[in-house]
């Protein structure tokens, strides 16, 4: 039988399942690319109310407070010496529906918005430095390989690997998951990451990329598998409610901000793509660099209020921010704002946890579906027009370069273009190598075992095992011993463990 062609939802054969169309392998992702459109406005309506991905979660507001002076890379007002902008936090879990326990093994988000004198700034990452993926066309293949099957509506494993070892540029963040980091003693206690490449923008116009980490004062602490097994049983919401009886009782977590900066020319002949998810920066390269300190004091006055119905996006910049040639982000910037106006509403940003706090709001949009502010009597609703002052704001012609990079390319369907050391394993082999104690990678091992004793494919499992055999090859000898032996996972001494990211790759 012969495989039918993917295509679009009017039948139209697609060029291309993986790559986004570009212009050249590291420019802008174009919105004429018709069928990345399709798939993600269709992904975007998947589900409803809640989010399709991150739906489970819980959070808070606070204070950020900047203690550094970075104004050589950033005019951006938030992040001047001295400045404090009101916070709100989201952590969520990636593939649980809202029922599901906080505790399963998973990514955690960390979704931060800090309420601006020049609008929302919002930086939408994870617990993890990386990501699974590198092009959003295979985001929603992603995540309908984590969710359910179609036909008895269970999660699968056989479907999680066979995806996973089907692309290998997920390598490096499953090991994060796979991982102590995939089982978090609490919300409090992890640290979170812009995880993109973002671009800064100094009074003088010069720019940087920079990366965000946000690092917990509270430690990064884990828990283990039978605990996070008992605590599911138990107490399904144990991670919200953590944070809301900590914060109700004066015990406010914090976390320190910092960035990496790395200087504009820097990315063009960097050892690893920059703009490449599932790669980091070595911190030995660009260290990373304090800027100050948010602070958790306030929990919702109203659950669904203001945290289910907060609109995150990585679009959401301000006069000194502004994205990168990262090509999950650029689709990001879309799929967010698109996803909020299909769940929530065309107008979700004049909910109040979604507006601006600290700043005015004037433009043109028009009407639309709970509509609740307005322009007044005398401000037009259209542009150019004849009125001056009164017929409404100007467009400030400063703004324009975070949001500018040099490309030069033709359009094609490519992977992001190869620096001298780029591969799909070679992180996560250093990261298990380098970065884990022998306490973790016996936990490590353990957790795989009982993965690939789940896989019922020896296809898949051929691939499971090629797949960790291409991380360390130690490793996957002793996985495929493990598990050909059909070992049951016992349980292995649990401890805080280090920090678990790569510190000079």
């Amino acid at each position: 039988m012969t495989t039918p062609f993917t295509t679009t939802q009017t039948g139209t054969p697609v060029a291309s399942d993986a790559h986004s169309l570009t212009v050249g392998a590291d420019g802008p992702t174009v919105l004429h690319d018709r069928y990345l459109v399709e798939k993600l406005a269709s992904f975007n309506r998947e589900r409803v109310p809640e989010r399709n991905p991150h739906a489970k979660g819980g959070g808070a507001f606070g204070e950020l407070v900047v203690t550094e002076d970075v104004s050589q890379y950033t005019r951006a007002a938030v992040f001047q010496k001295g400045a404090t902008s009101e916070t709100l936090l989201r952590f969520s879990s990636v593939a649980g529906e809202q029922g599901s326990p906080d505790t399963w093994r998973d990514v955690r988000g960390f979704s931060l918005r800090f309420y601006t004198t020049e609008g929302n700034l919002d930086i939408v990452g994870n617990n993890t430095p990386t990501f699974f993926l590198r092009d959003a066309m295979k985001f929603p293949d992603f995540i309908h390989s984590q969710k359910r099957l179609g036909a008895s509506g269970l999660r699968d494993a056989d479907m999680q690997w066979d995806f996973w070892t089907l692309s290998p540029e997920s390598a490096h963040q499953v090991t994060y998951v796979m991982g102590d980091r995939g089982l978090s003693k609490s919300w409090r206690h992890l640290n979170g990451y812009g995880s993109h490449t973002y671009q800064w923008v100094n009074a003088e116009g010069e720019r940087f990329w920079v990366q965000y980490h946000f690092l917990s004062n509270q430690g990064v602490e884990h828990m283990s598998p039978e605990d996070a097994e008992r605590i599911a049983g138990q107490d399904a919401d144990y991670y919200r409610r953590d944070l809301y009886e900590a914060i109700d009782r004066g015990e406010f977590p914090s976390w320190d901000v910092y960035v990496q900066v790395m200087p504009y020319e820097d990315a063009k002949t960097y050892r690893f793509n920059p703009f490449d998810m599932t790669k980091t920066w070595s911190k030995k390269d660009y260290p990373r660099i304090k800027v100050g300190t948010f602070t958790l004091n306030r929990n919702p006055r109203n659950f669904f209020a203001e945290i289910e119905q907060a609109a995150f996006s990585p679009g959401n910049q301000v006069p000194g921010t502004g994205i990168s040639p990262d090509k999950m982000l650029m689709a990001r910037v879309f799929s967010y704002p698109d996803a909020q106006r299909h769940r929530i509403g065309t107008n979700f940003n004049q909910l109040p946890v979604n507006q601006p706090h600290a700043a005015p709001v004037a433009n043109y949009m028009h009407q639309g579906n709970m509509q609740y502010h307005f322009n007044g009597p005398e401000h037009r609703v259209y542009t150019p027009n004849s009125f001056g002052e009164a017929g409404g704001p100007v467009a400030d012609p400063l703004r324009g370069v975070e949001s500018a990079w040099e490309s030069d390319g033709e359009l094609m369907r490519s992977a992001q273009t190869l620096h001298s050391e780029d591969d799909d394993f070679g992180q996560a082999g250093t990261l298990y190598r380098e970065v884990f104690d022998d306490a973790a990678k016996a936990r490590f091992l353990e957790t795989l075992t009982g993965q690939g004793l789940a896989i019922t494919i020896d296809e898949i499992r051929e691939r499971f095992f090629a797949y960790w055999t291409n991380v360390d090859a130690e490793l996957g000898a002793k996985l495929r011993s493990e598990v050909s032996a059909g070992h049951v996972p016992t349980p292995v001494a649990e401890g805080t463990g280090p920090d678990v990211e790569p510190v000079g790759i």
